[in-house]
């Protein structure tokens, strides 16, 4: 064991010499209280380490022991419905060890070393296996069944297979490798935090994942296994769009980071999520979900790692052929962390202090994303999407972290104050929006909702924006002075915004909109459009057909129940026709 000794501290950065053996990214335990650190550079036999815990009270002269190992989490059973910290200590376990306060030093295991599983082998004796292949099965929750996977550099021959009920350590299956020794594999298998697991083949995202968010599945869609950014000034609504993405979106695990945020924010998703009813298997949402918590109360430096924790669990099912949805919240509070390391390490500042290495950290983050092939024999497709919220200052999206942000990933949902304040919900702006995967996804949406939704789509952003540039004239001469086809137009783009555009995150039904309900309320406020359009030309007066019923019939279609959306819809386009008709022939009565 390499042993050295502290000779300088500086908040969370702590110095040690005789350390020259160690490695980079090596955990370290330093001072009498064995705090857990990282070495971040070595420079002239010094290591600089990253503690993650409070450092009051360390002193130099106090001793630092290498551990010899990078950090890791452990991988196995246990991981759903677990809140860990920023380096996967669990929370409860903690709790329980040490009471409501966390004792400095305190070493938990990351999974319960007592609890047993259920483990169903899926090979034999004799079998050829390699890294990657599936051993065995364990049902982990009613709706999670990890699959229990050879390890990385492990290829042999099975030579012991058990069934049964075991922990997290002991032996299930022993594996003669090449070389004639046997490797005994567990339930559990370690993953150094910092490195991407490995897999055979990267696809292209051709998928989309359906969150339930008009604004987002028809407007700005994001593919599985595709990256995503919410920037947005305070009080936009990054934090709500994040749950919402987490219960709603159409994955089978969610991996939430809470990093630097509030910690009443994590409190509600803790309080919310075991009382939500996933849509998609009618079990809790907390039955699918793992929770990383750093909160803006614990210490900086295990923010910067705690983001590396969420995206190692969130592959570690990806290769299981899973489709992971990963919500980091937010970024820029992990950037601070970097920032705050780099000033204390005396490296030369980048743009407003950040690293000149953040846009490559940024990018080593999102990068991790992606629809792969796993490793093994019969190589399973599995998918990471990340969703990373930006926090800048003042909603300002040219400082740092927004630029570099953008420059990777391919789907911007811009929040705007403006509507945050004018109380419209999700507040993303549709002109400053976009998303690089509507090409990719049109063809997946024409064969699984209906064969003309890329078009009504794409008829309703150019209505928005040609609303925009209509909006300037009326500051200069009045609604008065547009044609009346123009004046429609406004009220189209206002249907489209209010009555679409528009969610109630907290409304029992509208805070999930399937695809088909969301095409089929597009698909009104286009008919509403369009034979309006026709019965101006037959002569109707414009004041009589903004002010048709039908409207309002229009406008409560959101609130209608999945199970009655094909009836509702299908009365209100009968009455559409027949009012408009009605109207253009000049029966319509007054109102």
């Amino acid at each position: 064991m390499i042993e050295g000794r502290v000779i300088k501290v500086s908040g969370p950065l702590v110095v040690a010499e005789g350390m020259g053996e160690a490695d980079m990214f090596d955990v370290v335990r330093v001072g009498d209280q064995h705090l857990i650190g990282e070495i971040i550079e070595m420079r002239n036999g010094l290591a600089s380490i990253q503690v993650y815990e409070e450092t009051a009270g360390l002193k130099t002269g106090s001793k630092v022991y290498s551990t010899g190992a990078p950090l890791s989490v452990e991988l196995g059973p246990g991981l759903i419905e677990t809140m860990y910290d920023g380096i996967q200590r669990p929370l409860e376990g903690m709790m329980k060890a040490a009471g409501a306060n966390i004792t400095r030093g305190i070493d938990v295991p990351a999974l319960d070393r007592e609890k047993k599983w259920d483990f169903v082998p899926t090979v034999k004796v004799g079998d050829e296996v390699e890294a990657g292949d599936i051993i065995g099965t364990v049902k982990e929750t009613e709706v999670v069944t990890q699959k229990i996977m050879v390890p990385y550099r492990v290829a042999g021959t099975v030579k012991e297979i058990k069934a049964g009920s075991f922990t997290v350590t002991e032996t299930v299956c022993v594996v003669t490798m090449a070389d004639g020794t046997d490797k005994e594999l567990t339930l559990m298998q370690k993953w150094p935090v910092r490195f991407g697991r490995p897999y055979k083949t990267k696809m292209v995202p051709d998928t989309p994942l359906v969150t339930g968010q008009r604004v987002i599945d028809t407007m700005f869609p994001i593919a599985k296994g595709g990256v995503a950014a919410v920037p947005g000034p305070f009080g936009s609504g990054k934090t709500v769009v994040q749950h919402q993405l987490a219960k709603w979106a159409d994955a089978q695990i969610v991996v939430y980071i809470g990093c630097g945020e509030r910690g009443n924010e994590m409190t509600d998703v803790l309080m919310e999520f075991p009382e939500l009813v996933d849509p998609h298997t009618g079990e809790s949402l907390m039955k699918r979900t793992v929770l990383i918590a750093n909160t803006s109360d614990m210490p900086v430096a295990a923010r910067e790692a705690s983001i590396y924790t969420g995206i190692t669990i969130a592959e570690y099912f990806r290769d299981m052929g899973y489709s992971v949805a990963l919500m980091a919240d937010s970024t820029s509070r992990w950037a601070e962390a970097l920032r705050e390391m780099s000033g204390r390490l005396e490296e030369m500042p980048g743009e407003e202090g950040y690293p000149a290495y953040l846009g490559s950290r940024l990018a080593q983050f999102y990068e991790r994303a992606g629809k792969v092939i796993s490793l093994g024999k019969e190589g399973r497709e599995g998918a990471l999407s990340a969703i990373g919220a930006v926090s800048p200052p003042g909603g300002d999206t040219s400082e740092p972290v927004s630029q570099a942000t953008l420059r990777i990933v391919k789907v911007f949902w811009c929040l705007d104050s403006t509507l945050a304040y004018a109380r419209h919900f999700p507040a993303i702006n549709w002109l400053n929006s976009y998303s690089l995967y509507v090409d990719r996804l049109e063809k997946w949406f024409a064969e699984n909702v209906n064969p003309e939704f890329p078009e009504l789509r794409a008829k309703a952003m150019r209505l928005l924006q040609e609303e925009a540039e209509l909006n300037e004239i009326v500051q200069l001469v009045g609604v008065d002075g547009l044609s009346v086809t123009d004046r429609l137009k406004l009220e189209a783009c206002k249907m489209i915004r209010e009555d679409y555009l528009h969610q109630n995150a907290f409304h029992e039904i509208d805070t999930y909109s399937s695809m088909e309900k969301q095409y089929d309320l597009m698909k009104l406020i286009m008919n509403f459009y369009e034979e309006g359009l026709q019965a101006l030309t037959n002569g109707a007066e414009f004041n009589k057909l903004s002010g048709l019923a039908v409207r309002e019939d229009i406008g409560r279609f959101k609130y209608t129940e999945e199970k009655d959306v094909a009836a509702e819809f299908a009365r209100i386009a009968d009455v559409i026709r027949e009012s408009i008709s009605a109207l253009s022939a000049g029966e319509a009565e007054e109102e």
